[in-house]
This record gives structure tokens, sequence and C-alpha cells, in this order.
């Protein structure tokens, strides 16, 4: 099942899915970086282009395999991303999150056990086979439970109902999770208008759907936009929320997923009403988690509200130094160090990272992974790059006290423009 499941831990940040739920207690591996500013005050100054003490401190993430090869990890009982964000001493960055999509979710159950795999039905609807062994890997789909219109009604009425009792939000609990007062950045969840359609029906089937069905998918677009704004009415007016982050990993190497025509025409008027809600409550940082060549669609995002890129898959798309000489201001991007380059060792470390002293520099730049840190990645190498980092982006490299101007760190790669 970890198979399944992983595929719906790709968000990033800590969440508050169980405000009461116990955390282990741990001692930290690592020094939290110096600075004189909160890590709120921090990332909302370096998203706007503004004096900071030093870099924000983060990562999206580990592979599962990671937490079992990694002797840090595993000789101290580390087993998940939470609990790796806490260990290594990031800097805190959390969202609160809703019941918007499915809900009851399809129960997960093996249907089939093979020579070395089983088929699963998972908690989307879908026949998903998986190996054996346990071993981390994306899942190979076999089939969905939804293929025609009549297939969307039935499972809509049973799973997408917006009044559901389950998708009430207990304010007071979050609340006391995080108070005014807080001093780290908070977000609030807009989930998926796509990626997740994308997820329910598989990718063939989605293509299928849009030529065979268009209405149907774009009432699953419209039913995706009403249960975030559902969620929104319930939480922005209760909190000062710092950000926005939203995922849909609707991209490939070769660009979109869908046509850039659809992309425009069904996804985008949903961002925008998303948009004018938090746009009216004081949220003007709203991220998105798209893997692959973004730059088709990127325009119709941005008209949308949306406005950084997250985590920025490098091989994939370009490097971001090319995206923000391109937009400017406009675009933001967390994310984008290069996993290749994490995987080819110290010198190739080094190198690219001096590729984004100019990025930190400018501001509206935070960089990390550019996706789960992969376990082929050596631990002494991860440990090198987490320490490069810090010495060349944090308060010990000489950085510039705050309100003195921008961070300044060691000359480095320098895009044109």
């Amino acid at each position: 099942m970890s198979h399944i499941l992983a595929m719906h831990r790709h968000k990033p940040g800590n969440h508050t899915a169980d405000v009461n739920a116990p955390m282990k207690t741990m001692t930290p591996f690592r020094p939290k970086w110096k600075g004189t500013l909160t890590d709120r005050e921090r990332f909302n100054r370096q998203m706007h282009y503004q004096p900071i003490d030093r870099c924000f401190n983060m990562e999206f993430g580990y592979w599962d395999d990671n937490f079992r090869v990694w002797p840090f990890f595993a000789e101290n009982g580390i087993t998940n991303n939470d609990e790796a964000d806490i260990f290594l001493n990031f800097d805190r960055f959390l969202r609160i999150e809703g019941e918007i999509w499915m809900c009851p979710p399809f129960e997960e159950r093996v249907v089939e056990v093979r020579e070395n795999t089983q088929v699963w039905i998972d908690v989307n609807g879908l026949r998903a086979e998986v190996p054996t062994d346990n071993h981390d890997t994306i899942p190979h789909y076999i089939g969905s439970s939804i293929v025609t219109p009549d297939d969307w009604k039935k499972v809509k009425a049973e799973r997408f109902q917006v009044d559901h009792p389950a998708r009430k939000v207990d304010i007071a609990a979050l609340k006391q999770a995080h108070p005014a007062d807080r001093d780290y950045p908070l977000g609030v969840w807009v989930g998926s208008m796509i990626g997740k359609i994308r997820d329910m029906l598989t990718l063939e089937g989605l293509a299928y759907a849009i030529h065979d069905y268009p209405l149907m998918v774009e009432d699953m677009v419209e039913t995706s936009c009403q249960l975030v704004e559902q969620f929104l009415d319930q939480v922005l007016p209760h909190f000062d929320f710092d950000y926005a982050g939203g995922w849909e990993d609707i991209c490939y190497r070769g660009g979109p997923l869908v046509s850039v025509k659809f992309f425009n025409r069904v996804v985008v008027p949903r961002y925008e009403r998303i948009h004018q809600k938090l746009a009216a409550h004081g949220i003007d940082i709203w991220w998105i988690d798209c893997d692959g060549d973004v730059r088709p669609i990127l325009p119709g995002m941005m008209r949308g509200g949306i406005n950084c890129l997250f985590p920025f898959e490098v091989n994939s798309c370009t490097h971001p130094a090319d995206l923000l000489r391109e937009y400017g201001r406009d675009l933001r991007i967390m994310g984008g160090f290069d996993k290749m380059a994490l995987g080819a060792g110290p010198e190739a470390i080094k190198a690219y990272m001096q590729t984004l002293v100019p990025l930190v520099e400018r501001g509206g730049y935070i960089p990390f992974c550019d996706h789960r840190c992969p376990p082929n990645v050596k631990p002494e190498d991860y440990l090198y790059y987490l320490d490069l980092k810090e010495e060349m982006f944090g308060l010990a490299s000489g950085a510039a006290p705050v309100n003195s101007g921008l961070l300044r760190v060691s000359p480095g790669y320098s895009p044109a423009g």
C-alpha cells in the first residue's frame, strides 16, 4: 500500500490534518541556521524582494527509501518528511488543508496477487500494480473506476458532495494550533484543478475523456473548484495566511499533458475564481507544484493568479534563471536545485550552487532540491550540500544585515540580462 500512498504524499510543507496528533520527540541533527528575523518575516521579505538576514532554509523532502538507507535517518528513527524537517532543523513552513477532494475515498484493497506484484484498488478507484517487495516506485495504473459520464455521475453523487459533514473545518482547533502571533509562514492549500482528475482517470483515460466526454471533464474541474471555494470560504476570514499552495503535475518533459487550448479554456477560469478569493484576503503568493516543462501553460497559470513555481524540475524544464529573467518580478521560484548535480558529487554540487547566487540575491527565489531527493545521492554528499548552502546563503556567510540591501554572497554564474 505504501507505493500508492506515496503518490499522495507529494505535497510539500508540514500540514495540519490532525492538530491533536502526537509528534515524535527528537533531538535535531543539525543546528538551526542563525538569523535575526523570524521564519515568517524572512519568508515574506524574501518572496517580496525585501532585505533579509539570510536565505529561507527549507527542502522538499526525500524518497521513502532514503529513510531506510541513509544512516543519519535510519539510525535516528526518522521515517517521513515531516520528521526530517524537524530533525534537520529547517525553517518552519506549514499549511492548513481541508477535505477538498474525494470524500470518502475508495477503500484500498488487494484484488489480485501476481508473481512479483500485487494489484490494488487505490484511494482514487484506480487499479494499480505495485511491487510486492515494498520498494519505492511509481505504480503502474491499469484502469479507472470512471470512464463514462454515468460512472462520473455515480461517483460524484457518492464522493464529491460539497456539503459532506467531513468538509466542515474545525476553526477553533486550527486557531489554537496556529495562533495569530506565530513566527512561521502559514499557507492555505488550494489543491488541484486538473492534476487530481488525471490521477482519478489515468493519463490515457483523461486524454480519451477530453475528446469523447468534454462536458464530463469540465464538470470534474468545476466540482474541484467548488470544493476549494467552499473550504476557502470557511478558513480565509479567520487566518492571516502568508501564501497559498497547490499541486497539478500536469506536465512532463515534453510539455503539458493536456492541450494549451483546453488548459486556458477550462482550467484557467477556475484559477481566476480562486485567486479572487485569495486576493480579497491579502494572499499574494500562490505557488503550484507541477513537474515537467510548464513553460507552455505558464502564461495561463499566471493569468489565473499563480505566481510561483515549486519545486521546479530543472532537467524537465530549464534553469530557474531563464524563467526569472523572462518574467521578472512577476514570477517567483522555490526549488530548482538540480537533483542530478546532487547525485554527481561535491564538485557538481558547488558548481550548480554558484549558478543560484544571483537568484538568491535578486529575491523571490528560495533554493532547494527540484524534487524529492533520491536515494542515489550519497548521504555525505547531501550533508555537504546542506553545509554549502548555509555557507553561501546563511548568516555565517557574511550576508548583509537586515535593512541594508540585498543578501551578499559569493560570486557565481550571472545569467544574461
